[in-house]
């Protein structure tokens, strides 16, 4: 079954990430990908994460196809305007990628190259409308596109530890009109804010993947509860990782915690291991999966 036969039956999702490297080496990254082969649902590559320079996105998806991957191709709306938006979507589709996954990305001063001039041609809301257009076989202003027209399944994001959390909920109800299939969270770590989350969301009729980042340390935690909206790690979370004397087993036993827990809530998991590729096995067994 396609990613997105399993979404419309209803079975429960798990999804992992791999972010590219800065460079054009890709054994490490496909070395990483089999260690969870057949384990997960999809796996998201991202789409020059934290604005950092890397490898791109729809290279790395058409070399996890090519191998038997089912990769969700992330693209934002940070580094081009609509021309190559709806260009690097024929792409994909060209390549045989299945999965589109729609950010609008983090802002270039966040990244290595903070000089760089921001392009935010489209939002996330406006992008999901182009690729639905686009579907339907028409581009940004409806010239009809030659031949069969690309088929996706298109997903967002949203955040539901955002406060205040109403303008979170109209952008996902926009997003669904949009198109979007299926959404992936921000980084949960208070079952409490994911609840209300839900409880405001049960109008929608749509799939939600809570969102899971795996801890390296206190002081990573530290910096996301400072730096990263809508995130919010508890302090006793904070305290087991500090007083840790083996921090993969922490964290993998923290993520263990926090899946079985949330697998209850809603219908996916979004494993994001940034840089810990190798952990995401043990937080399978862990869990069962």
């Amino acid at each position: 079954m396609t990613f997105k036969e399993k979404l419309k039956s209803g079975k429960f999702l798990l999804t992992s990430e791999i972010g590219p490297p800065k460079g054009i080496e890709t054994k490490q990254l496909l070395d990483d990908a089999e260690l969870i082969r057949g384990r997960v649902d999809a796996i998201n590559v991202t789409d020059l994460q934290s604005s950092v320079m890397r490898l791109g996105s729809l290279a790395v998806c058409a070399l996890l196809r090519r191998e038997g991957f089912e990769p969700i191709f992330q693209i934002t709306c940070r580094d081009r305007n609509r021309l190559a938006l709806q260009s690097d979507v024929l792409s994909a589709a060209a390549l045989g990628i299945e999965n589109i996954l729609v950010l609008t990305g983090d802002h270039p001063t966040l990244g290595d190259h903070p000089e760089a001039k921001p392009v935010f041609d489209l939002d996330s809301v406006q992008l999901l409308q182009v690729v639905h257009n686009l579907q339907k076989g028409f581009d940004m202003k409806q010239n009809k596109l030659v031949g069969t027209p690309p088929r996706f399944c298109v997903g967002a994001v949203v955040n539901p530890g955002a406060d205040p959390l109403e303008p979170q909920i109209l952008k996902m109800e926009k997003k669904i009109e949009a198109g979007a299939e299926f959404f992936q969270t921000q980084a949960v770590y208070d079952l409490k804010v994911f609840e209300n989350f839900l409880n405001k969301t049960r109008h929608l009729k749509t799939t939600v993947l809570a969102g899971i980042v795996l801890l390296k340390s206190a002081g990573m935690a530290r910096y996301m509860n400072k730096n990263v909206s809508g995130v919010f790690v508890p302090d006793n979370l904070i305290k087991e990782m500090e007083e840790t004397k083996d921090k993969v087993a922490q964290s993998v036993d923290i993520a263990t915690r926090l899946i079985k827990d949330l697998r209850v809530m809603c219908q996916g998991i979004h494993i994001m291991p940034i840089g810990w590729d190798t952990v995401v096995p043990k937080v399978l067994d862990s869990c069962g999966f």
